[in-house]
Parts: structure tokens; sequence; C-alpha cells
């Protein structure tokens, strides 16, 4: 602390405090520019990723996505056909396609690779609709 700090009354007194880690010597070496508080971001827990191939029309799912966090969709392979990002809250029995301003959104009819949703709600799932004319598409959803 290079600077003094006044004092106020009517204590005449400040309480003070410092931060410190372990110097590697086992003793204390207090938090300063040149050595900073070691911290990380953690990311968040995420499900494994729903992925497969498929050469028929199939529904893939269900993906139950991690809150606040981007949901990539892969698609690989040669194939003809589309497959369309689905969205469910009642376990799967009713799957809703996804909108943006009341236009499809998740819909793809080629090989993709990008970001596609992010999801708030803790019990909604995430399904693929694929409907495969011919080839063989691979899909995948992951975090």
């Amino acid at each position: 602390m290079s600077e003094p700090v006044p004092l106020q009354t009517p204590g005449g007194f400040a309480p003070a405090f410092a931060l410190g880690l372990d110097d590697g010597t086992g003793n204390l070496a207090l938090v300063a520019d040149a050595r900073p508080l070691p911290v990380h971001a953690s990311p968040p827990s995420v499900p494994a990723p729903l992925e497969g191939q498929s050469t028929a029309d199939v529904v893939a799912g269900p993906f139950a996505p991690a809150a606040m966090t981007p949901v990539y969709c892969s698609l690989t392979g040669d194939w003809q056909g589309s497959v369309t990002l689905k969205r469910s809250t009642d376990g799967g029995a009713t799957l809703q396609p996804l909108t943006l301003a009341g236009a499809p959104w998740g819909s793809f009819t080629a090989n993709a690779c990008e970001p596609v949703w992010e999801e708030s709600e803790s019990d909604a799932t995430l399904w693929l609709d694929c409907r495969i004319s011919s080839g063989t598409l691979g899909y995948r959803i992951s975090q």
C-alpha cells in the first residue's frame, strides 16, 4: 500500500485485511498485481452428446441440455433430406419445431456445424427429426 489511508473520526482507526496464498514454500504471499489469485472459470456440467448415423427417417433424442449454455448441431455425410431441431417440455410426447420471430429455426438440408439453441428451462429436451431420402446422415448435438 503506497498511498496513506486517512483515518475517519470518531473511531480513529480503520480495519484492514489482506488476501494471500501459499508461496510454494509454505509461507504467506500477499496478493498483488504481480501475484494475482490463481482462479479460473469452471465450465458448467454438460450432458454427453447425442450422436449417431442414419440412412432412414429417425427422430433422435432426447438431449437434455444444460441451462444457459449454447447447444451445437453438427450434420455430416453424403445425404439428401431434411433435419429439424425440435423441443419438448413433456418428455417427448409433444415435439415443437423451433422458430425465431415466427420463422423456422434449426432446420437444415445440408451439412452444418453451428450453435442452434440455448435453453433456460430445466425440464426441456431437444430432438432431431431426420427425414432422409438418400445417403447416410451423421448427426451430433452437444454442448
